[in-house]
């Protein structure tokens, strides 16, 4: 048992190494955490029924998978859950600037820079060869929101933080962090839970710019800015489109006003900014045409939402914006787009700024 709880110990050291800002180890052969476990997927299954995971059709074909680690990895005992920090600069300041700003396109920081998928799992990897170095060879599976993974629930029962009423895991040092697991079979000893630290506070709720948090621990994605400009494909919901404001990709305003967050570190290198992306216009980016987009977006966790989504979003953005000749120019330039999808949007941005 020593030995064990000494590797436990050495994860740790080397998880630091490697830029983790914190790790966590679950057991999944324990009373209390198949009961916590359990209780997870329940609450996971009402969501479902309720349809507030809107058109990601791939978490409900997925719910087995999500409920049974084993099913991803035969003869799994232990998850290793490691966070990765990846705000981009000193304190929120700069990102609520950009919020204030209708001419400034704002991107959820945590997509500014490179493609987390890939950072994370490489690091993950790295830390997985170690072990091996250690007790030789042993089965394993490296994560990185790449698998139906119950990433939150583990990370709150091994400490690494606690979810918050905005339903992402939180910790004293904030939540601006991607999570990553490694699924292996190594009886490593579990690390203790922590209390949550949110108290009364409902600023996450109240923050929420289209009440997507419908009430602590609950959201209606159908209704979050990140859904709607990342996940969704189709036509944004009028009545919601005022409240995006200038978002063109994800939200960040629960976590903005969360005091957790109120000294948000930097994080890892991989993820500052690229393509100046923290400070463009809405009027330069609607310029770029789909060879630009591809370009500057390779590695990118942008790119996968395409250049017609992206100028969707961008289109809404705008008409949300002032009434400028250069965004009814930047507006006009796409009025015979191929995509239905992006003219409709363009042609309610236009109509919006005329009325202004």
């Amino acid at each position: 048992m020593r030995h064990w709880q000494d590797l436990a110990a050495q994860i740790e050291v080397w998880s630091v190494e490697l830029g983790f800002a914190h790790v966590g180890i679950t057991r999944l052969d324990s009373a209390n955490q198949e009961t916590a476990l359990n209780a997870a997927n329940t609450h996971f299954a009402v969501w479902l029924a309720q349809k507030r995971h809107g058109e990601m059709d791939y978490m409900a074909r997925n719910q087995d998978l999500r409920a049974k680690p084993e099913t991803l990895l035969a003869g799994t005992r232990t998850v290793i859950s490691a966070a990765l920090d990846y705000w981009p600069e000193p304190g929120v300041m700069s990102a609520i600037s950009a919020l204030a700003d209708p001419t400034r396109a704002y991107v959820s920081r945590y997509a500014l820079g490179r493609d987390y998928h890939k950072v994370v799992r490489k690091r993950l990897q790295t830390l997985a060869s170690r072990i091996e170095a250690v007790v030789g060879a042993f089965s394993y599976r490296v994560f990185s929101d790449s698998a139906p993974v119950m990433e939150v629930e583990f990370a709150r029962q091994n400490g690494i933080g606690w979810r918050g009423k905005h339903t992402l895991l939180l910790s004293r040092q904030g939540s601006f962090n991607f999570l990553g697991e490694i699924y292996c079979d190594l009886p490593l000893p579990a690390s203790p839970p922590q209390a949550a630290h949110c108290g009364s506070c409902t600023k996450c709720l109240r923050a929420c710019p289209t009440q997507a948090i419908v009430a602590p621990y609950e959201i209606d994605a159908r209704r979050c800015i990140s859904y709607l400009t990342i996940e969704f494909a189709g036509v944004i919901p009028e009545a919601l489109r005022p409240a995006i404001g200038n978002r063109i990709y994800g939200c960040d305003d629960c976590q903005l006003v969360c005091p957790w967050n109120r000294d948000a570190r930097v994080g890892a290198p991989e993820f500052a900014p690229r393509h100046a992306l923290d400070t463009a216009s809405l009027v330069e980016l609607m310029a770029w045409d789909e060879a630009d987009f591809l370009e500057r977006f390779a590695g990118s966790p942008i790119r996968r939402i395409g250049h017609q989504r992206w100028l969707r979003n961008i289109a809404v953005a705008l008409g949300n914006g002032k009434a400028s000749r250069d965004a009814l120019t930047a507006l006009s330039a796409r009025v015979e787009h191929p995509s239905a999808v992006v003219r409709e949007h363009v042609g309610w941005a236009i109509r919006n700024l005329e009325k202004k």
